[in-house]
């Protein structure tokens, strides 16, 4: 199935491919006694790959150790994340009444708060830093569009014949939802966990752009803070912001592709047949 769709393959290669540079890198890639021993703003070259910042800074080090802390953040903040739309999504669908209400309120609350302003007022008054309070800040102020759809979705599956005959059987309602419901619902899950990954990676890449991030840690978003604190754009320094603009923009599109992957596995209606080569030309035969 992964060879026959194309986008799903290709997602899963280039975040892969991040994965494991965020994993494999700073084995192989060492930050020296000095990481300010370089000369200054050299452009790319056999030697540094990715150029030199203005204070010496070998930038191709920079951008692999700083893969591990965003993908890091990225990853496991929609992970939890999506964890809490599943819980809140299928408990309050399932239960319904007084239990639904007061999920869906708290949904709702979510649901209209404007969330990437929230998250800048928390990490202003935050004073520590790190990824660990970049999850914190994340993870649960991102689940509420999860947690609408899954609801959605368990209202229509709840009185469905499998799901009423293991209610009959004296099943529980925690079992019945996570053995019963929720595997009929794994491809809104892990839409929901792609979507939620995006977000998280560009929201994660915009506060450290801002200057609320921890300066001690490695990153994209706080090299690309450095390239503008330091006007690299103004100095003519491209070979500064290019590099991690780049990782944010593959990892953002290795992730779309997947999310399209999952909605054409999803959706029938969405697949596109592929024909075989010898029908394909036996067609264009008859065409011409």
């Amino acid at each position: 199935m992964l060879r026959r769709d194309l986008k799903m393959s290709t997602g899963l290669g280039i975040v892969g491919f991040f994965i494991l540079v965020a994993i494999l890198g700073p084995v192989f890639v060492h930050t020296a006694a000095n990481p300010y021993g370089f000369d200054p703003s050299l452009p790319p070259s056999p030697q540094h790959w990715f150029g030199t910042t203005s204070l010496g800074e070998d930038l191709f080090t920079e951008v692999v150790l700083g893969t591990g802390p965003s993908m890091l953040i990225c990853l496991v903040a929609a992970s939890l994340s999506t964890v809490f739309s599943v819980v809140i999504g299928l408990v309050g669908g399932y239960f319904g009444g007084v239990i639904d209400d007061l999920l869906s309120m708290l949904t709702n609350v979510f649901l209209t708060l404007p969330v990437f302003v929230l998250c800048i007022l928390i990490a202003s008054f935050v004073t520590a830093k790190g990824p660990i309070y970049m999850i914190l800040i994340l993870a649960p102020t991102t689940w509420a569009w999860g947690a609408r759809t899954l609801r959605s979705q368990t209202l229509m599956i709840r009185n469905r014949e499998y799901v009423a005959a293991a209610r009959s059987t004296g099943e529980s309602p925690w079992r019945i939802i996570f053995s019963e419901i929720l595997p009929n619902e794994i491809g809104i899950v892990a839409a929901t966990f792609v979507g939620t990954a995006i977000y998280c990676l560009l929201t994660e890449v915009t506060l450290d752009f801002l200057g609320l991030g921890d300066f001690h840690t490695n990153s994209w978003g706080i090299i690309l803070f450095n390239a503008q604190n330091r006007q690299a754009l103004l100095t003519g320094l491209w070979w500064w912001f290019v590099p991690p603009g780049l990782c944010v923009a593959l990892v953002g599109a290795g992730l779309t592709l997947i999310n399209y992957g999952i909605d054409e596995l999803a959706n029938p209606a969405l697949r596109v047949e592929r024909l075989p080569k010898a029908l394909k030309l036996k067609m264009k035969r008859e065409a011409a």
